[in-house]
């Protein structure tokens, strides 16, 4: 049998904070107030070819995070609507969107080295000049560098469903988060969602109901969009028989 090492750390924190209660207070209340981080950084191999990308278009197209507001006119070069997604992966769907949507800048957030060298690689073989990524946490990104009402839309595709149901607190779609996502969407702007899991999706669509600053497109699930290419891993779910939940929201 296989051991998920977060499930291990996970109840190991759980069981020490019953036996311990009264020891150690100060470093448990600390614990207790950590944020919950929605990702794992996973060990993975960089290829040649992506970490050739990575150190020659790596000082073009990745920025250094900074607790600061971004000045993106001035990084891109331009004035244009601007679409932030986050969790791109392998890079893929962002580069064909990007290719399809020259007329808008992509803010592309990863942490895994991999990713990043993959979508540094398609960048380079199409010639794009307007993505732009953070290898950095999401959730500090849109905290600091990201202005209110500066976005035109959000992309998030297939994020990780934490399927057990200790571990959802760890879903990035959750309340206070979908309300800082809110802030820096401009009225009128999109967040767009795709899961694969139907308990997630479920969660997405109750999430984004209650939020008063947003409205629901479609009545429900929306069909997917156009610009949104169904992926090798989606097309082979669909085969099966898996479904997949579009949900998009527009900005009061």
């Amino acid at each position: 049998m296989n051991h998920d090492p977060l499930d291990e750390a996970a109840d190991a924190h759980d069981a020490g904070a019953s036996e311990n209660s009264n020891e150690n207070a100060g470093e448990n209340a600390a614990l207790r107030h950590r944020r919950i981080r929605s990702f794992v950084t996973r060990a993975g191999r960089v290829s040649v070819g992506q970490q050739r990308a990575i150190d020659e278009l790596g000082p073009r197209f990745v920025l250094p995070y900074a607790p600061q507001h971004a000045d993106w006119d001035a990084v891109f070069g331009r004035q244009a609507p601007r679409v932030l997604e986050i969790g791109f992966g392998m890079g893929a769907t962002t580069a064909e969107i990007a290719a399809a949507r020259p007329g808008d800048d992509f803010i592309g957030v990863e942490v895994h080295e991999p990713g990043v060298g993959a979508l540094l690689k398609l960048i380079g073989e199409q010639g794009l000049g307007n993505i732009r990524i953070l290898q950095h946490d999401a959730v500090e990104v849109l905290e600091h560098m990201i202005a209110p009402d500066s976005l035109d839309g959000v992309h998030i595709y297939f994020p990780d469903p934490w399927h057990k149901a200790r571990h959802h607190k760890r879903r990035l779609i959750q309340p206070k988060f979908v309300a800082q996502l809110v802030a820096r969407i401009r009225p009128g702007g999109y967040i767009h969602l795709a899961t694969d899991w139907q308990n997630y999706a479920e969660q997405m669509l109750e999430v984004l109901s209650a939020e008063p600053a947003l409205e629901n497109t479609a009545d429900g699930y929306a069909p997917r969009p156009d610009f949104r290419p169904v992926t090798k891993f989606e097309r082979r779910g669909l085969r099966l028989g898996h479904g997949v939940w579009d949900l998009m929201f527009r900005r009061r």
